[in-house]
């Protein structure tokens, strides 16, 4: 399954685990004026979807409309993309030259407010071109540069619609690169990534580049130990390393989302093994957490993989008994845990929160008591 692969290898780091806002209490200050009263709120609420002809659904992100992003398999494997509108309506599409066959089809990885999409398409040879949709269903496709039959996959985009992906070459090394919204191509590689096989730079679905034009991943060097990194949008790179980060193979620091003030969320893996999540602050000052309820055994912990403009960041800790749920994080560090209604809980079952947007509406997936996936909307 070449496109799962390529879109998701940035879990060689080996601890994304199963799968791949709180709001604070406001005041009120209506007619009333009691200002020191607390204004009474619902509490959260979580519905869950599988857009028609379903029958593996993932969930990439959610824009601040509510637009909601995913892919989903149907009955023959061919993966094909959704976006599900806020009242709960489905529109589905296909890559022109996707191919139809098992584990072919169209991915998406990033939406932007506008609601324009990319991510990447399986030809019927099995190779991997990026794409990206515009909000009026015109798609375009490309290919980076110096991409090899493994090829190419967009991840995020911004909404000036500069996309941010990842490629690989001839060799197997993966390369980052930036897609300008006139379609130029520039490649990258942040300092010391590896150049072989299953090395490189790789990114997450999603929230990796922010409207600056600023683009988080992770680069893998020569021993395949995971480092951060912040590319800007003059080309610098710096790297940066999460304190307590192990050092060896499948172990290190993996950034997946920056928003619009700079801060960069995450997580890193110890060398237990044990992933734990970070929020990096535009100043590089790094804050660690760890979920209450999180196990503390090799591919356990917490794994952050979204952040909204407020700081609230959102993803997903796997407990002692190797199940996933859901969390949000607020910017104040108080920690929500949730599961939707269905969730299995049983081993590599669960939640898995993808992406949170201004509003603090989460979506996602999860996984059933039958291992199949669902997607899931929590609105707060």
């Amino acid at each position: 399954m070449k496109k799962a692969i390529l879109r998701n290898i940035f879990i060689s780091i080996g601890v994304l685990f199963a799968l791949t806002r709180v709001l604070a209490a406001g005041t009120s200050d209506g007619p009333l004026n009691f200002r020191r009263t607390p204004l009474l709120r619902s509490p959260p609420t979580i519905i869950t979807f599988d857009p028609p002809g379903a029958v593996f659904t993932l969930v990439a992100g959610i824009n601040p409309a509510g637009v909601i992003t995913g892919g989903y398999l149907d009955a023959n494997n061919v993966e094909h993309v959704y976006l599900r509108a806020r009242d709960g309506t489905f529109t589905t599409y296909d890559a022109p030259g996707a191919g139809t066959g098992p584990f072919q089809g169209t991915g998406p990885n990033g939406i932007n407010p506008a609601g324009a999409t990319t991510g990447n398409f399986v030809d019927h040879s099995n190779v991997s071109h990026g794409y990206v949709r515009a909000p009026d269903g015109t798609i375009t496709s490309f290919d980076a540069p110096g991409a090899g039959p493994f090829g190419t996959v967009g991840f995020g985009i911004n909404p000036a619609g500069v996309i941010a992906g990842i490629y690989a070459d001839v060799s197997f090394a993966f390369h980052g690169f930036v897609r300008a919204a006139d379609g130029t191509i520039t490649t990258f590689d942040p300092p010391g990534a590896g150049t072989g096989p299953g090395l490189g730079t790789f990114m997450a679905d999603g929230g990796v580049i922010n409207p600056a034009g600023v683009i988080v991943g992770q680069v893998n060097d020569t021993s395949n130990v995971a480092h951060g990194f912040v590319r800007a949008a003059d080309g610098t790179i710096t790297t940066f390393d999460v304190p307590g980060a192990g050092t060896g193979p499948n172990q290190g620091t993996v950034a997946s989302g920056i928003n619009e003030a700079g801060t960069i969320e995450g997580f890193y893996v110890d060398s237990s093994n044990v992933a734990h999540g970070f929020v990096r602050a535009a100043n590089g000052a790094i804050t660690t957490f760890d979920v209450p309820g999180a196990g503390t055994g090799p591919g356990q912990g917490t794994a952050a993989s979204g952040i909204n403009p407020a700081g609230a960041t959102t993803g997903m800790y796997t407990d002692a008994s190797n199940v996933n749920h859901g969390f949000v994080r607020a910017a104040n560090g108080s920690i929500t845990t949730f599961d939707p209604t269905g969730a299995g809980t049983g081993p590599g079952q669960g939640t898995a929160s993808a992406a949170i947007n201004p509003a603090g509406a989460i979506a996602g997936a999860y996984i059933d008591a039958s291992n199949v996936f669902h997607g899931f909307l929590r609105t707060p």
